[in-house]
């Protein structure tokens, strides 16, 4: 095998990897959503507890995610990526175990460990794939996206073929992580290539307003698909449909976000700015959601395809621009790593404002305005970080990394 065949294929593997990792980035949230009301009712979970149980795991993806380039520095990009993936397996199977404090420890370990590797995983395609960010951003959103889908439709059918109960439905998503975990093995076999693991500090990202844009537009539109990930399906056993329907409902607005998970990226890629792209995608996002809180039942399917289609390129269009917005992989894990510091904030306090509404108003009619402040700060944000420009900020390598380098 010549040289170049095997670089190509270590390519391709790296790829299989990325795309592995990020398949497994949304089964906790979309598997618990799913099997909410009987996690409620056999723990005995009081409303305040259901609320911190859907936002702790979401704020540890900010409160954690500054530490990841520093991991990066450290370990190297590909064995933190793969700690981060077996400590989601750990969570995932460990908050099955029964006790209360099992479900919350381990869903935040969990939520820590996503948060490594959502700021990562961008770092490794500015890194390694340029060339081809829009394709690799697009196909790792996809089995993002994807990974939820499945988590939500197949969930419920699988529990309850297996004769189990809320336990074996959320445990058994270790299995796809353990999966993408041997996609890993051959990145962390032997020492990285020389230099290629460092991840230089960056100086001047929090001074400047347009990383300061691109954050919350991330945080935004992280807080409605939280909202919708987290609430959805009890929004929707709440006001008529049985469990699997309310399951199928998340599961085809999931789904159909791929299509534009795939198509933003390579749209965006092409255009100087981004703007007209953020704001289409905004408002059709407030609105979907809008239209699953309060129009009739009927019409349920559409809204859900609006507001799926519409979610995908939000989250796409995101991470598309803290690559575009990044002059090299150094800034764009700094960048990334405060996107998600700063964005998850709104995205952890959303659903628990969902739950807290819901609590003090007995519905969740109330949550239309919530989403209506979310679509607007979305448009605000959006129109300045779909600016065409980069950040102020530059690496600033110290000398042993240097000297590495």
């Amino acid at each position: 095998m010549s040289q170049q065949q095997s670089e190509r294929g270590g390519r391709l593997l790296l790829a299989a990897g990325i795309v592995g990792t990020a398949f497994c980035l949304r089964l906790v949230f979309a598997s618990l959503s799913v099997r909410l009301p009987e996690v409620v009712g056999a723990t005995g979970l009081a409303p305040w507890q259901v609320g911190l149980l859907t936002t702790l795991p979401v704020l540890c993806l900010g409160v954690c995610a500054p530490m990841a380039p520093q991991l990066a520095r450290r370990w190297g990009i590909e064995r933190s990526l793969f700690g981060a993936l077996a400590l989601v397996g750990l969570g995932t199977a460990g908050r099955a175990l029964g006790p209360v404090w099992a479900l919350f420890s381990f869903s935040i370990l969990a939520g820590a460990a996503i948060a490594t590797a959502n700021v990562l995983l961008p770092t490794l395609v500015k890194r390694d794939f340029e060339d081809r960010t829009a394709l690799l951003t697009g196909a790792y959103v996809t089995a993002i996206s994807g990974g939820a889908a499945l988590a939500a439709a197949v969930t419920v059918p699988i529990e309850a073929a297996l004769g189990g109960d809320w336990r074996v439905g959320l445990s058994m998503w270790t299995l796809p992580v353990a999966g993408a975990l041997l996609l890993w093995l051959p990145q962390i076999r032997g020492r990285e290539r020389q230099g290629a693991g460092i991840v230089f500090p960056v100086s001047g990202l929090w001074r400047d307003p347009l990383a300061w844009s691109v954050a919350l537009f991330m945080g935004l539109q992280s807080a409605l698909a939280f909202c919708v990930l987290g609430w959805l399906a009890p929004i929707l056993r709440e006001r008529g449909l049985d469990a699997v329907t309310a399951g199928l409902v998340l599961s085809v607005l999931i789904v159909v976000q791929l299509a534009t998970s795939l198509a933003v990226p390579s749209i965006a890629a092409r255009r100087p700015g981004q703007r007209v792209i953020a704001v289409v995608l905004s408002v059709a996002g407030a609105a979907g959601l809008l239209g699953l809180l309060l129009a009739p039942l009927s019409g349920v399917w559409v809204w859900a395809v609006v507001q799926g289609l519409a979610q995908g390129g939000l989250f796409s269009l995101a991470l598309t621009m803290v690559l575009l917005r990044s002059p090299d992989s150094h800034v764009a894990s700094h960048l990334s790593g405060m996107a998600q510091s700063v964005g998850y904030v709104p995205a952890a306090l959303a659903p628990l404002g969902v739950g807290l509404l819901h609590q003090w108003t007995g519905g969740f009619e109330a949550v239309a305005g919530l989403v209506a402040l979310i679509g607007i700060g979305l448009v605000v944000t959006g129109l300045i970080a779909g600016r065409a420009a980069v950040v102020m900020a530059r690496a600033a390598p110290i000398h042993g990394e240097l000297a590495r380098a």
